[in-house]
């Protein structure tokens, strides 16, 4: 079995590392990733730009549409957690590899929420 997760995407604001009792440390922040394609009569791309294997120019072929995805980060090692929290700012570009984890947990106001996190 194999839980792998690859993300390239901006940072949505400046990590914060949090320490519960009796835990390690963690550094925890958000990373935007963006999907965005075109939309036509003839085709539908990733990207956004289709070439045109026979000439030199990029066909417009309709609307562009764009999809925003935000993933939670967690970074648990110690010397990969350290220098995350201390070099990564909001609006970064950054290349994030780690594992899907889903989780639950419990909200201030006693509702049961489900939570997924990259640990990276």
């Amino acid at each position: 079995a194999m839980n792998r997760v690859q993300l390239l995407g901006r940072v949505g604001q400046d990590p914060i590392m949090r320490q519960v009792e009796g835990r390690n440390p963690v550094t925890i922040f958000s990373l935007a990733t963006n999907e965005m394609w075109r939309t036509g009569d003839s085709d539908v791309t990733q990207g956004g730009e289709i070439w045109h294997p026979t000439s030199l120019f990029l066909c417009n072929l309709g609307d562009i549409s764009q999809k925003t995805t935000w993933h939670r980060i967690s970074v648990f090692r110690p010397g990969l957690r350290d220098v995350t929290y201390q070099y990564v700012k909001k609006g970064a570009r950054l290349y994030v590899e780690g594992k899907i984890d889903y989780g639950e947990y419990t909200d201030k106001n006693n509702v049961r929420r489900q939570a997924t996190t990259i640990i990276a």
